[in-house]
């Protein structure tokens, strides 16, 4: 169950392909945990900007900015712009869970005998993941930044990692689901 919600795109003037004259205004989201895809309806007056993190929980005395959760949504159903925002926030999102992402990288276990987990990640080949497993043997990784120092070939795991999360929301076809629930 989401809490929490990122703001991609915000439609004061509704979708533009709804008929009629009462369009309600829309904002899509992404919720901070599961990485679901919202199309939310603020509540009367608001103004919300991308970026912006709402609350869209049960408890109805903490949403004050979004009236309801309107319904979930694909990758494929966002606007454009919330195409284009997406990236940016699925970083914002990683940093700021840098704890639960730095576990994958601890905890992460190989799916058969001849492939790991840790390959699902773009850009992270046999050498890279095999590093990895090296140097969590030597002892857990406590942040990107240790992830990164004690890893010279790979900079920037948090960018790694989005990535991933930004392939599995776009493309429903995907085999395997690291990041991003059903």
């Amino acid at each position: 169950m989401e809490d929490y919600a990122h703001i991609l795109d915000y439609l004061p003037q509704g979708l533009p392909t709804e008929r009629g004259f009462r369009k309600e205004p829309v904002a899509y989201a992404l919720g901070s945990t599961e990485l679901k895809l919202f199309e939310l309806v603020p509540k009367p007056g608001e103004i919300i900007s991308p970026g912006d993190v709402v609350y869209i929980g049960k408890d109805m005395d903490k949403r004050d900015k979004i009236l309801h959760v309107k319904r979930r949504v694909g990758f494929e159903e966002l606007n454009a712009g919330s195409q284009n925002e997406l990236p940016f926030v699925i970083l914002e999102v990683v940093r700021e869970n840098e704890a639960h992402y730095v576990k994958f990288f601890n905890e992460s276990e190989a799916i058969t005998t001849r492939y790991h987990v840790l390959e699902l990640l773009p850009g992270l080949g046999k050498k890279t993941m095999l590093a990895i497993l090296d140097e969590r043997k030597k002892g857990p990784f406590k942040s990107f930044a240790d992830i990164a120092t004690r890893l010279p070939t790979f900079k920037h795991p948090e960018k790694v990692v989005a990535k991933r999360i930004e392939l599995e929301l776009a493309d429903n076809t995907q085999k395997y689901r690291v990041f991003v629930s059903r």
